[in-house]
């Protein structure tokens, strides 16, 4: 049976449609046009289901303290509420003991059903630790060549991506995670400007968390901000709460670097043990008086992009959502609403507050 929802306006991913009626039969998007629409019921809004590719837990539970499923069914919960379909579950720099447990966790919520899990993020521990930021120092090292495929043949098809400063690890070591179809992300790096574009040229193509916890772009040393700014393909993600970055440093970036850049939300949850202990200090997290991670949705990315930065609405949306599943390339997962294609897609009021979010 054919379920029916009608939009004023409709952001496919690529373009607006106004007044339309989107048909879906069975978890599957098999009409867009006219016929149908319903006035009465119509959404103000319709636009593509989000994408969330570094998120560390909700619910008083981090990943990375809890590595368990039902850790990861709090994080998919907060994400449904903020629009965000699909997302990874991020743990900072861990001990290879959590990260096993954390990959153990994907593994039972994924087999046990659990609905938009990406896969595994791994946010170091191989970073540098002169821009560490909040990550515990002590757990902060360059891998071994066997360490790094010890993690791999064990978190095989339940890693996604890996976090990691391309100066502290071997080229074989970043061709070996590429090559078992993980993305790899530099990032908590103090690489130089030309280290760091030699490495985009190569075998990284995105960074994490643009100008936090990265080398600074300086009038004689660029740095990896500058690397990113001057290079043709590399994308890179960025926290859009003004705290990590300036609502004015977004603007910039985004004029310079235009589809290359995405949004992910780096939320985190008030813990009070463990090495990560964020405690909620208005709407923001910090940890011992370091800024931490965000209280983010995607949603409220959108808005932020929106009123803030004075992005269009439809790019807006595509840095959470478009340009986010360009990144992982996973089939089943382009951030657009299309024909033939599984319905996710979220319902919003005219100021762009959730109403509805469909997911298969």
């Amino acid at each position: 049976m054919s379920l029916f929802y009608s939009a004023q306006e409709l952001y496919t991913g690529t373009s607006w449609i106004s007044e339309v009626c989107v048909e879906i039969n069975n978890g599957k998007i098999i009409a867009i046009n006219k016929e149908g629409y319903d006035h009465k019921n119509a959404f103000p809004l319709m636009v593509p289901a989000l994408i969330d590719l570094q998120i560390y837990g909700a619910g008083g539970k981090l990943l990375s303290e809890f590595p368990d499923a039902d850790c990861i069914e709090k994080i998919y919960a907060y994400c449904l509420k903020g629009g965000t379909a699909f997302f990874q579950p991020t743990i900072a720099s861990q001990t290879s003991e959590i990260i096993y447990k954390a990959i153990d966790a994907v593994k039972a919520y994924k087999t046990s059903g659990g609905k938009g899990c990406i896969g595994l993020h791994i946010e170091g521990p191989w970073i540098n630790a002169s821009k560490k930021g909040a990550h515990d120092a002590a757990i902060i090292h360059s891998p071994t060549l066997k360490e790094v495929q010890d993690i791999l043949d064990y978190g095989k098809e339940w890693i996604s991506m890996i976090t990691l400063a391309p100066e502290v690890c071997s080229n074989e070591i970043i061709n070996l995670i590429t090559a078992a179809g993980i993305v790899v992300s530099a990032g908590h790096s103090n690489a130089s400007y030309e280290v760091a574009t030699a490495f985009f040229n190569h075998n990284i193509s995105v960074a994490t968390h643009l100008y936090n916890a990265m080398s600074a772009l300086q009038h004689r040393s660029p740095g990896m901000v500058g690397a990113l700014f001057n290079h043709k393909t590399a994308m890179c993600s960025l926290v859009a709460d003004g705290y990590h970055v300036d609502f004015s440093a977004i603007k910039i970036a985004k004029q310079i670097m235009g589809e290359r850049l995405f949004c992910i939300t780096d939320a985190v949850t008030a813990t009070s043990s463990g090495p990560y202990q964020h405690v909620l200090n208005g709407d923001k997290y910090e940890s011992a008086g370091t800024l931490s991670g965000s209280a983010l949705t995607q949603l409220k990315s959108i808005n932020n992009l929106v009123t803030e930065v004075g992005i269009d609405l439809g790019e807006a949306i595509n840095m959470c959502s478009v340009y986010p599943a360009r990144v992982m390339r996973k089939h089943g997962m382009t951030g657009q609403i299309k024909l033939n294609e599984n319905a996710n897609l979220l319902c919003l009021s005219s100021d762009r507050q959730l109403l509805k979010i469909i997911v298969e």
